[in-house]
């Protein structure tokens, strides 16, 4: 087996390991106040920062091109019309295509 299937298998391991604990130590307590209030926001939040990072970084750091326009419109659709993210993601990507068209 080669060196990267024993990383892969490991960082596996160790992956179900971590997220396996929390519910086996926490099951079943409730989180204090301010915390049960933001743990629901912070995946989104997330997410938002890994979209927004990925747009805007290309192999040579920051970049701002037709992509940013596609999140724009996507972000519009999102807050506008309260629709499916897949929407969004339609959205983004057609309006990105047009705007390589005509830049």
């Amino acid at each position: 087996m080669s060196d990267v299937w024993v990383t892969v298998i490991g960082l596996a391991l160790i992956t179900v390991a971590i997220r396996g604990a929390g519910p086996l130590l926490f099951g079943g307590r409730e989180l204090p106040g301010a915390l049960g209030r933001i743990m629901p926001l912070m995946a989104p939040a997330l997410l938002a920062g890994l979209v927004v990072s990925e747009t805007l970084s290309d192999a040579n750091g920051f970049v701002v091109d037709e992509r940013l326009i596609g999140l724009g419109a996507a972000t519009a659709v999102l807050t506008v019309r309260r629709d499916s993210p897949i929407l969004a993601v339609f959205v983004a990507g057609i309006v990105t295509a047009l705007a390589r068209l005509v830049l």
